[in-house]
């Protein structure tokens, strides 16, 4: 027994020794400024690298994080300046140390979303890979983190980190870390158990109590009616998850899923539009504790902090938990049947309308979220032709699922909780080939390789009429022959397209193209969109003559006008007692 004692002895100090230490403090936050130390203990090799990351946990495009540190310091356990090298952007080759590297460094941050940090008097909101470097080869090695909060600020801390003391927490080794963002400020807290965990609400904001008990309700609600669909809440580690929202001029709109924990962020205060724009982002990601944190792609298991991540399931993980994000509100009785539905058509129809299906099927549109997932560029694309958001074209395929299951007396809520039981529960992470696999079990072969073929392997539309009809929804479209197909704006020069004309659509065919300035419509000057539009409604028979310049030379084109393709989803008012029904069991309180 002593032996077995002495053995857990030397573990644990061995553990011990080989913990990287981090510290960040905040002395010139009114410049944006926080200065960071990190010392790494018991390194064998003569030199190790340390680097910034170049991606962050639920972002798939390359962000350089590295750009924003300077100041940089290497020392050993004595003190004494390391050899340092720069090997690439991203990285320093530190040599020459006696058996301990410690860094410092300057790192200026001033984007409070769900990928970067922010940091001035307000607060200290950090994303992990924007704010702290690694060392490679030991992301296994356990971390202790100390916040030196301002206390003159009245700041706090609130992370899904486990705390250990004071402002003192730890991480089992860098994927914890990495994914576990980190809110330090004077903000409100509410909390309330559900099956023996705790749901940590975190509000940065300048609103009053009673607006926080409001939307805090709301929160409540929601959660429970997402563990309702899986059955069971997942099991957090620590037995608690949080919420760290930022509501506050200065934040950037933005959420983003962790492990046990979510980003909010919005410009919106809770009595100037947050109290209804905001709470569909927590919808959306307290849903990912389920679906993309634990019910996790294979191919981002483990996740790279050096290369851009890239999956083909994006439409699933992102997209169904778009769908179940509107859904969710409805069934939470924070939004109403008639909102709900009403709010469907703008999604539809700019999936439905969408020349990308000519390109790409929903996998396909998940490979490009390394050039869109705030991925930025300075040349242009041409993406509103080819390209539909993965979170878009995953949420009508999500309706349409559902929609489909429930004429075979089935839902998408069994399904969702089938994947959870298989991937989600037991963390194996899955391909799309398992995502047929497990529909093929719930709703026979048939259906499953049917829906794929079509809808996933391919870009067949499904027949929405159809699917809405059984659930009392009308899906119309208009008649009158008004449609432009290109985006106009008003600026300084003039009435300007703004963006590529659909492809096919009535602008297009014409020659027009972007940057193109009209003058005029049919003997009509316009310079607003409103002149525009009032000249098409003028219109009789479709076809209208534009004068437009380019590139400062005047020219001129006729224009055949289109019907609107844009659909209108509502509900019907005369639908059939079965219809009803059907649409109660879908959208009703569970």
């Amino acid at each position: 027994m002593r032996t077995i004692f002495l053995a857990l002895l030397l573990l644990s100090l061995m553990g011990n020794a080989q913990t990287n230490t981090y510290k960040i403090s905040f002395e010139n936050a009114a410049h944006h400024e926080a200065k960071v130390s990190i010392s790494f203990p018991d390194i064998k090799p003569n030199s190790i690298i340390v680097r910034m990351s170049r991606t962050s946990p639920g972002r798939y495009a390359l962000h350089e994080f590295a750009k924003n540190v300077y100041g940089f310091k290497a020392t050993n356990s004595k003190g004494e300046p390391i050899k340092v090298e720069r090997p690439d952007p991203y990285s320093w080759k530190l040599s020459d140390h006696d058996g301990t590297v410690n860094i410092e460094y300057i790192l200026f941050a001033n984007r409070g979303d769900g990928t970067y940090s922010q940091i001035d008097e307000t607060h200290a909101h950090l994303n992990i890979p924007a704010t702290f470097m690694y060392a490679e080869n030991f992301e296994h090695r356990p971390i202790s983190v100390n916040f030196d909060v301002r206390e003159d600020l009245n700041w706090k801390v609130a992370t899904q980190l486990k705390e250990e003391s004071g402002t003192t927490y730890s991480a089992p080794d860098l994927y914890y870390f990495m994914d576990s963002p980190t809110e330090i400020s004077d903000f409100d807290m509410k909390e309330f158990d559900l099956d023996d965990q705790k749901i940590r609400f975190v509000l940065h904001h300048t609103g009053t109590e009673e607006e926080f008990a409001e939307y805090f309700d709301k929160v409540q609600r929601i959660v429970k009616q997402e563990k309702k669909v899986y059955g069971e809440l997942p099991e957090f580690d620590y037995g608690k998850y949080t919420f760290l929202a930022c509501y506050i001029p200065n934040a950037s709109g933005d959420g983003m899923e962790h492990r046990n924990s979510t980003i909010l962020t919005s410009s919106r205060s809770l009595s100037e539009g947050g109290m209804e724009g905001n709470i569909g982002t927590v919808a959306h990601e307290f849903f990912h504790a389920w679906n993309v944190e634990r019910i996790r792609p294979d191919e981002l298991e483990p996740f790279n902090f050096a290369e851009a991540n890239m999956t083909g399931s994006l439409w699933f993980a992102e997209g169904f938990t778009s769908y179940y994000t509107g859904l969710i509100l409805c069934r939470a009785n924070v939004r109403s049947e008639e909102e709900y539905i009403n709010g469907l058509s703008g999604t539809f129809n700019y999936v439905w309308n969408s020349p990308a299906l000519e390109y790409f099927n929903p996998i396909e549109m998940s490979y490009q979220a390394p050039f869109v997932d705030a991925a930025t560029s300075v040349d242009p694309v041409n993406r509103e032709n080819t390209f539909i958001s993965y979170y878009s074209y995953g949420s009508v395929l999500g309706l349409a699922l559902d929609l489909s299951l429930r004429q075979k007396d089935l839902n998408l809520d069994y399904f969702m909780k089938l994947m959870w039981k298989k991937y989600g529960k037991t963390e194996v992470a899955y391909k799309v080939e398992n995502i047929e696999k497990t529909l093929k079990e719930y709703a026979g072969d048939q259906f499953a390789s049917e829906f794929f073929d079509k809808h996933i392997y391919s870009s067949e539309r499904p027949d929405y009429k159809k699917l809405f009809e059984a659930v009392g929804i009308k899906l119309e479209q208009a008649t009158k022959k008004d449609y432009f197909g290109a985006y106009l704006r008003a600026s300084e020069d003039g009435l300007v397209i703004a963006g590529n004309p659909v492809k096919s659509g009535p602008a297009y065919k014409a020659g027009l193209d972007s940057g193109d300035i009209i003058i005029n419509v049919d003997g009509n000057e316009v310079s607003t969109a409103e002149d525009f539009n009032s000249v098409l409604s003028s219109n009789e028979d479709g076809n209208i003559k534009v004068v437009f310049r380019r590139f400062g030379s005047e020219k001129e084109t006729e224009v055949s006008l289109e019907t609107d393709p844009a659909y209108s989803i509502s509900l019907d008012e005369n639908a059939s007692k079965k219809a009803l029904k059907n649409r109660k069991n879908w959208l009703e309180a569970k």
